[in-house]
């Protein structure tokens, strides 16, 4: 460190700038030979030279003035040499942009940090060397992916600083700001999913649509995976339930994520049930996948509907304020009894607003209140997708799955009301008892 201090800063500066201008002037050499071009003003000592001559003219003049008439030189030349390409039908400005940006190389040496230099050499390496990868994406990108960006980008980066932080209404304890901060975080989650979705595993297998679906929405993906399931053979649904049981678990995954960017409180007190349930859904997988190993993949043909709708962020900011007002009067009337009895209606259609809402208002229950709500949610909007699967599969596939997320519902609910579990004991003692007795007389009868 003692070495490196008394180097001269103007020193280490020149050399950072010569090395990366000659380690960019080699990538361009490469990408001409690999390209076969004919016409080339230079390479790697060119390179060097324009950033060396960049540094210095912007050394020598505190003003910058011989650094932006040196620049303009440099741009005339250039602009010269792709008239010339442009003579010969070679129309692309690559090479020129490219020696502007080395001609920048001296000025970001000595203004910005030394790792910004080396992003911006490492960038200009990789547009020159994965130049057949940059357009095998752009060619596999559909038109209406670039539009689903620019809302996303809408939503998270012009709606969302402009909405004030205050309370929409006093019967909607919840900011405008904390309601589109819902729609954005679920959107995210929904579209990377889309994207690894769609991009990744076009050709995907029912598991992998059950676990980047179940990220999406496990409800949808339930949906997907019992329609495909209708009608296969015992041979190739055996992936079925498996794939379900993926879809809901990721479901709880996905659920403990958003909760921990909202409330770390709230997440800490779910980590242990919601843990627990993954842990036990995985082993159960595993189990079903090592019995069934000898399985079939099935290839999944229905496509889930895209996640980043306006018109759906909208529906999704419309529910997330229906809730916010629900849960606002049940708990205002009737405390956390009615909160668990609506958390438990509202499991069979879209829990995520029902959540959120909570989350982000202010309602007169605690803490553990809200918990066994989510808790009730999850578990009764397991019962919504064993209906689905019943109904939409219509075979044996997806009979395991059907029973555990049915045992799901039940331990979310013993979670929430363990007194009906020691109820549930006592009972099975009394009738115990009362099978004995029966038993005696007969005895003593016969």
């Amino acid at each position: 460190m003692e070495f490196y201090s008394a180097i001269p800063p103007l020193l280490v500066q020149f050399i950072m700038t010569v090395a990366f201008s000659f380690v960019v002037g080699l990538e361009f050499r490469t990408y001409h030979q690999a390209n076969k071009y004919k016409l080339n003003f230079g390479s790697t000592r060119t390179f060097v030279l324009i950033g060396v001559f960049g540094f210095i003219l912007y050394s020598l003049d505190a003003s910058k003035q011989l650094f932006a008439v040196g620049l303009f030189l440099l741009g005339s030349f250039l602009l010269m040499f792709y008239w010339r390409l442009s003579a010969n039908g070679q129309l692309s400005m690559f090479s020129t942009l490219l020696a502007l940006l080395i001609y920048l190389m001296g000025p970001i040496a000595s203004v910005f940090p030394s790792w910004f230099l080396v992003l911006f050499a490492v960038v200009l390496i990789l547009i020159l060397s994965e130049k057949t990868l940059i357009h095998h994406f752009s060619d596999q990108l559909a038109n209406e992916e670039i539009v689903t960006l620019a809302k996303f980008l809408i939503i998270s980066g012009v709606i969302l600083p402009l909405l004030p932080d205050q309370p929409i209404a006093a019967l909607l304890p919840v900011t405008y700001y904390r309601v589109w901060f819902a729609v954005l975080i679920v959107s995210g989650f929904s579209y990377l999913s889309y994207l690894v979705n769609t991009y990744f595993f076009k050709n995907r297998s029912l598991m992998i649509t059950g676990f980047l679906g179940g990220l999406y929405s496990s409800t949808a993906a339930t949906v997907v995976i019992s329609r495909q399931a209708n009608g296969l053979n015992s041979a190739s649904g055996r992936n079925v339930s498996p794939a379900l049981i993926m879809a809901t678990t990721m479901m709880y995954i996905r659920l403990l994520a958003i909760i921990f960017v909202f409330d770390r409180s709230l997440a800490m007190q779910l980590l242990t049930p919601f843990s627990v349930i993954i842990v036990l859904s995985l082993i159960t997988i595993t189990g079903l996948l090592t019995l069934k190993k000898q399985a079939s993949h099935v290839q999944e043909a229905s496509e889930v509907k895209h996640p980043l709708e306006l018109t759906t962020a909208i529906l999704f900011a419309a529910l997330f304020m229906v809730f916010a007002f629900l849960t606002n009067y049940v708990t205002s009337q009737y405390g956390s009894h009615g909160l668990k009895f609506l958390a438990m209606i509202v499991g069979f259609t879209d829990i995520d607003p029902f959540i959120l809402s909570l989350l982000s208002g202010k309602f007169a229950v605690t803490d553990s209140a809200i918990v066994s709500a989510i808790m009730l949610a999850s578990g009764s909007n397991n019962l919504l997708k064993a209906a689905y699967a019943v109904v939409l599969a219509r075979n044996r596939s997806v009979l395991f799955a059907v029973v555990w997320l049915g045992i799901l519902f039940v331990t979310s609910f013993l979670y929430v009301y363990p007194f009906c579990s020691k109820n549930l004991v006592s009972l099975g003692r009394g009738c115990n008892d009362a099978l004995a007795h029966y038993l005696t007389i007969l005895n003593l009868s016969v």
